[in-house]
C-alpha cells in the first residue's frame, strides 16, 4: 500500500506526523509547504512542495491542482490522508478520480464547526474522523475516534 499524506505545515503536519504507528512501515510521500519545520520533521522522507499561501486562494488552488495531477500521476497512492487544511481539496478530489482511498481528520481545535477544508472534501472522503463527538452534528457520516494527541 502507497500513503499519500498531505496538508499544511505546521499544526496540520503534527496531526499526520502522530500517526507514525500507521504509516511508519508503509510506503509514502508527503506534500506539504516547503518550509523549515516540514523539512526538519520530514528529513529522509520523499516529501513534494506545494505552493503557500494556500489559504482562500483561488491562485494556490489552480497551482496546487495542478501539482496534484503531476504527482498523484507519477507516485499512484491507493490511499489520501490529511488533516487540512488547502492542500487536501485538489489531492482528494483528483485522488478519487484516480481511485485513491481518501481519509481526512477533522482538526482537534474544531469541537462544533467545520474547517473549510473539511466542509469541502466531506463529499469525496471515504472516511471522515472527528476527534469530538459534538463533530458529528456537523459531519453526519464522520467516525469520533477521540483525540490523536
Amino acid at each position: 500500500m502507497k500513503v499519500c499524506l498531505v496538508g499544511s505545515s505546521g499544526g496540520h503536519l503534527t496531526h499526520l506526523y502522530m500517526l507514525k504507528p500507521f504509516w511508519q512501515d508503509k510506503e509514502r510521500f508527503w506534500v506539504t509547504f516547503d518550509k523549515e519545520d516540514a523539512r526538519s520533521l520530514l528529513e529522509g522522507e520523499t516529501m513534494y512542495p506545494c505552493y503557500y499561501p494556500s489559504n482562500r486562494s483561488i491562485k494556490a488552488l489552480i497551482i496546487n491542482t495542478w501539482r496534484a495531477i503531476k504527482i498523484l500521476r507519477k507516485e499512484r497512492p491507493d490511499l489520501i490522508i490529511s488533516s487540512g487544511a488547502a492542500p487536501a481539496v485538489p489531492f482528494f478530489y483528483l485522488g478519487k478520480l484516480m481511485g485513491a482511498r481518501t481519509v481526512y481528520i477533522e482538526v482537534f481545535d474544531r469541537i462544533d464547526k467545520s474547517t473549510i477544508a473539511g466542509k469541502l472534501v466531506y463529499p469525496v472522503t471515504d472516511r471522515f474522523i472527528v476527534q469530538w463527538e459534538e463533530m458529528k452534528q456537523v459531519y453526519p457520516k464522520a467516525v469520533n475516534l477521540g483525540s490523536i494527541f
